[in-house]
């Protein structure tokens, strides 16, 4: 037969394991918090090219939300760099570029493409 106070003991050190193990998990959970990106959404970016891999400045890029179908633009500048910030991560999107009567290729922006940032070069055929 066990005594009690070996019974007692075993309870003690269970309690004390059980508490342990709580205050372990209390502090881990905040630093995991503290860790987890909250920047809003994804950047698109990317550059319109022409088939020689050259720039097409004043291009116009269509990005269309394919949920809700809300259409964002963007004028290229000089470098034919385009910049689309905090898009849903929930939703796909179709993109592509027109410039002088061309038009691209239209592209995809997947919501199950984890990246928080996204590059997709789009090329027009100006000849």
């Amino acid at each position: 037969m066990r005594s009690c106070g070996h019974l007692l003991g075993g309870r003690v050190n269970a309690l004390a394991f059980w508490a342990l193990m709580a205050a372990l998990i209390m502090t881990v959970l905040p630093s995991q918090a503290k860790t987890k990106d909250t920047t809003p959404g994804r950047l698109l970016t990317g550059k319109v090219l022409d088939r020689d891999d050259n720039p097409i400045p004043d291009a116009v890029v269509y990005v269309t939300d394919t949920r809700t179908r809300a259409v964002k633009t963007y004028i290229v500048g000089p470098d034919g760099t385009y910049r689309f910030p905090a898009l849903a991560t929930n939703v796909d999107y179709e993109i592509y570029a027109q410039a002088k009567g061309k038009t691209s290729d239209t592209k995809r922006m997947s919501q199950f493409d984890d990246r928080k940032v996204v590059d997709i070069p789009l090329r027009i055929d100006l000849h």
